[in-house]
């Protein structure tokens, strides 16, 4: 290698300052401008397409490399983000202190998941505001309370269908999964906005489990046992941290409902397309720049498809085997034109099937 390549090749240490943040990076001088926002994107959780780089008060083009934008080691540069263009929950800002939830927003948090609350039957429902009493023999909502501790006793609730624990701040060490996991009857489990950072193998033992709920938490991933959940029909796990999809997805055969959006997403596993009963999926915010190739060719009931703010294009798209199908049934069911909003000469947003 010549000494030309060697320095061409050589890494340069800059800061991009961003929110009240000092982000550190180590890359070639070669890279190009797009190369750096790409490599800021899992550090932001905002999409290169929303990242806005300025460099002596000037607006850096993507093909150019850094050395042609004069920017040398140790140089400063200024990250400004496009609001709604990121992934996951959000831009990543600079740390707040926590606050406790307020019980004035909980009928906020209670409209923001009004799409995830279970119908009660009316009957059931009329009883327990005459009696005043909350039968436990199927069913225990405890959400929006102080719960620190999920103990094994949990298992004397054998008969128990539904488990509601939203919005308790419930950490992982909280959870005697063993006990949980005991109770075979179970077929709604909502974990939703606590924080949990992982799911553990014991939650493939809840083989009666129809849905799942735990968006709004800090998962990283989805353990690989979830592929035991063959009865699963709705999982909900948006707006947490969750960078990759276990390939045993494709063995919950009874999927008919998937929300990924707001999460780390990079690429998605091909067994996806094994979910064949699959209705709606919902992948916006996120990294994603493509779907499984067999995604539309073997799920032929998906109708609703949200891939706002992700890096997927319209040309990519077009290009699966089965696509003019899928289109026809979701023009069929919404019964209006695909709202796709241009943002550069390729780049959408796919909003009109958000509802």
């Amino acid at each position: 290698m010549s000494k030309d390549d060697g320095e061409s090749s050589a890494d340069i240490n800059i800061t991009v300052k961003f929110s009240g943040r000092s982000i550190p990076i180590s890359i070639p001088k070669d890279s190009t401008i797009k190369q750096l926002k790409s490599h800021l994107q899992p550090l932001t959780n905002v999409l290169p397409r929303g990242q806005k780089l300025i460099f002596k008060g000037k607006l850096l083009v993507d093909a150019m490399t850094l050395k042609e934008s004069e920017v040398m080691n140790g140089a400063k540069l200024m990250l400004m983000a496009s609001q709604g263009l990121h992934q996951g929950g959000g831009p990543i800002l600079k740390e707040a202190q926590t606050r406790p939830i307020s019980r004035g927003k909980e009928t906020e948090y209670k409209r923001h998941d009004a799409r995830t609350e279970i119908v009660m039957e009316k009957d059931r429902l009329q009883r327990w505001k005459t009696t005043g009493v909350i039968a436990l023999a199927d069913f225990l909502d405890v959400n929006n309370n102080s719960i620190q501790d999920v103990p094994n006793k949990i298992s004397c609730l054998n008969s128990i269908q539904k488990l509601f624990l939203d919005g308790n701040g419930i950490l992982d060490e909280a959870i005697q999964w063993e006990g949980l996991a005991s109770l075979k009857y179970l077929t709604v489990l909502s974990f939703t906005r606590n924080q949990l950072m992982n799911l553990p193998s014991a939650l493939g033992s809840l083989t009666s489990l129809r849905q799942l709920h735990v968006a709004n938490n800090k998962l990283t991933n989805l353990p690989n046992e979830i592929g035991m959940l063959t009865r699963l029909e709705v999982l909900k796990a948006n707006n947490n941290r969750i960078t990759t999809v276990p390939a045993c997805i494709g063995e919950c055969s009874s999927l008919i409902e998937v929300d990924l959006s707001a999460n780390l997403l990079s690429e998605l596993p091909d067994t996806l397309g094994n979910l064949h009963n699959l209705k709606t999926l919902h992948l916006s915010n996120n990294g994603l720049k493509s779907l499984p190739c067999t995604l539309f060719k073997h799920c032929l009931q998906l109708a609703t498809l949200d891939l706002h703010n992700t890096e997927t294009t319209m040309d990519v798209l077009r290009q699966f085997e089965g696509w003019e199908e899928f289109d026809e049934r979701r023009r069929s069911k919404h019964q209006k034109q695909l709202d796709f909003r241009v943002v550069s000469s390729a780049q959408f947003d796919e909003g009109a099937d958000k509802n």
